[in-house]
């Protein structure tokens, strides 16, 4: 096994299947789907135009920083006569190494070679790689950036066995990427300095004076979970008010709490752990894991009023050079690996026929405490990129 590389600067009684709606999406033409064509709104405050170079070179130096990673494992992995399989995925290096050993286990002539990254950056990754993929499967994002990746012809269309045991809004009707988990985003807090009594419980107590500059938020620009979060914020201020202005405004008071965004998700702990910020958003399994270990002094709040409640999906990347082996993967995953993920990785199934017995306590217990929140995820799939250039250019920074 060569390994998982992280790129250095990326980073429930028997309770029911819960459910959360989503839009279909524009219809495909030519095996893509038909692109939408967002207006920006006209801009209300000068655009920094230094922030917006600074990030523009941040994000070329990600791609240059991957390609090279790439580089690394396919040297380190091409010497022994092992198959290479290539996943993409924002699930964590030590998520990702313990399912690279039990492939491989299963399957001695391969070599699984992870690349960990955020959701956002493996989408624009497949982009630029399009002429040459680099990839075989792309494991884990949020159900709209998958929608996005069909739209844009990035993935191959393959209908596993356990499709069929999947909510119709936990896959792409068309077959092109199919949900492994259900993640319900949350309010976490560092419990050394912050009591249990006086933690946030729900989202505008994040806004409450006394947690100026105690938020820290990973960088949303790459990542999906906080492009959903404040996707939600958005779309409750359209619901309330008819237009984006509520929501954008929300977040302007968030970004005047927040002391930091950060680059990926282990600084955003070790920044917690270390209490340069005490409270962050972020999604459920990976702070269950952290609590898990014991080393982070962490919990969390599912936020009273609802929360997105993400169908996390996977597929194989269109142009694989592996795909016979890439979808046995799929396969494996969303079948025999659904329980190990369940128990080891706090990872909610998304299939309905999953035992609730299967399940660990704590995972029944964080399904009875769900409230999803309403979503238009064919809306915040065509607007969400639109809404994040909005708040870089006119958010970040002006709280």
């Amino acid at each position: 096994m060569c390994g998982t590389l992280v790129p250095p600067v990326a980073r429930s009684a028997e309770v029911p299947p819960l459910r959360f709606g989503r839009g279909t999406g524009a219809q495909r033409q030519g095996g893509g789907r038909r692109a939408a064509a967002p207006e920006l709104a006209a801009a209300a405050d000068v655009i920094n135009q230094e922030d917006r170079i600074t990030m523009r070179k941040i994000a070329r130096y990600r791609i240059a920083l991957a390609a090279v990673g790439l580089l690394a494992l396919a040297a380190c992995g091409g010497g022994d006569g092992r198959e290479v399989l290539t996943v993409y995925s924002p699930h964590g290096r030590e998520m990702l190494q313990a399912f690279e050993a039990r492939y491989e286990q299963l399957h001695p002539g391969v070599d699984v070679q992870t690349v960990d990254m955020g959701s956002q950056e493996v989408l624009d990754r497949l982009r630029s790689e399009r002429a040459n993929p680099q990839a075989d499967v792309w494991w884990g994002a949020p159900a709209p950036t998958f929608e996005d990746a069909a739209r844009d012809s990035l993935l191959e269309r393959f209908v596993p066995g356990w499709a069929a045991r999947l909510p119709a809004d936990a896959r792409d009707p068309e077959g092109y990427w199919h949900g492994t988990y259900l993640t319900p985003e949350v309010i976490a807090f560092n419990t050394a300095a912050v009591p249990a009594a006086e933690a946030p419980k729900d989202w505008d107590d994040v806004l409450d004076p006394k947690w100026k500059d105690r938020v820290v938020i990973r960088d949303p620009m790459a990542s999906g979970t906080m492009r959903t979060i404040f996707g939600m914020i958005v779309y409750r201020g359209i619901r309330a008010g008819g237009d984006t202005a509520q929501g954008f405004q929300w977040l302007r008071r968030l970004d005047g709490q927040t002391r930091e965004y950060v680059l990926n998700p282990t600084i955003l702990y070790q920044k917690l752990a270390r209490q340069e910020g005490v409270v962050t958003l972020w999604d459920q399994p990976d702070i269950d894991a952290l609590k898990a270990k014991g080393t982070y002094p962490i919990d969390y709040v599912i936020p009273s009023s609802g929360t997105p409640l993400l169908v996390d999906a996977v597929a194989v990347v269109r142009g694989s050079r592996n795909a016979e082996r890439a979808r046995d993967f799929v396969e494996w995953i969303g079948g025999p690996a659904v329980v190990p993920a369940a128990r080891e990785f706090f990872r909610i199934p998304a299939r309905t026929d999953v035992p609730d017995d299967s399940l660990p306590d704590n995972l029944r217990a964080v399904r009875r405490q769900i409230r999803p929140e309403p979503m238009d995820w064919n809306l915040l799939q065509q607007k969400t990129p639109e809404w994040m250039r909005w708040w870089d250019e006119h958010v970040r920074g002006k709280g």
